[in-house]
């Protein structure tokens, strides 16, 4: 399975997430991601080996990974040795990945939560970089992602929208991090709680 490690925003703030996407509308190239499945990204996995129904082991070796059990108590340990109490996170402001020059993503940012943010991503990635994953190859920046651009067609709209961006979608709070499955569908890919760890208390 496709995997990664997220926090999600609630329900309740995806129609804000859809107003600031609606100011990106008129920029072709753009596809939009669901604001119902809206999240903040700590650490993507990729392809996690699952336990076969009939419990004979992965084949671990060949694909040089740990499989999902493990990457749980990763996550799990993580989630402790990290031991953020639960926070308020705040989502504002737009931006873009890699560069506004050159745009792959284009993002709302997240101003209070961040060194919570931080704090968890840099556990989970100490962790599952030890079970042999790949670690991000660039500084985390939490952010909730809005749509990805396939071409340079509207890249002077979303250029004008993240300058003149006074986006505040709102804040909710944090109470765990999740691990979650991510299945491609025509319609975009769908996101899945494989397993939820609460923050301390």
């Amino acid at each position: 399975m496709r995997a990664f490690f997220a926090v999600d925003l609630p329900t309740d703030l995806a129609d804000r997430i859809a107003e600031v996407q609606e100011t990106l509308r008129g920029a072709e190239g753009l596809r939009f991601t669901d604001p119902e499945q809206a999240h903040v990204t700590l650490e993507f996995l990729g392809d996690v080996p699952e336990q076969p129904e009939d419990g004979s082991e992965t084949d671990v070796d060949a694909v040089n990974e740990a499989n999902v059990d493990a990457v749980i108590e990763a996550g799990r340990e993580a989630v402790q040795e990290a031991d953020v109490e639960p926070f308020t996170a705040s989502v504002r402001g737009l931006g873009a990945f890699p560069s506004t020059e050159y745009i792959r993503v284009v993002w709302a940012g997240i101003g209070d939560g961040t060194a919570e943010l931080t704090r968890l991503q840099a556990a989970i990635e100490s962790r599952t970089t030890a079970l042999g994953y790949e670690p991000d190859d660039h500084e985390f920046t939490p952010h909730v992602t809005l749509a990805r651009m396939d071409d340079a067609r509207g890249k002077g709209i979303v250029q004008e929208a993240i300058r003149d961006a006074a986006a505040d979608v709102g804040s909710f709070t944090v109470e765990a991090v999740r691990l979650k499955r991510s299945t491609p569908t025509d319609s975009g890919p769908v996101y899945e709680t494989v397993e939820s760890f609460p923050l301390s208390s």
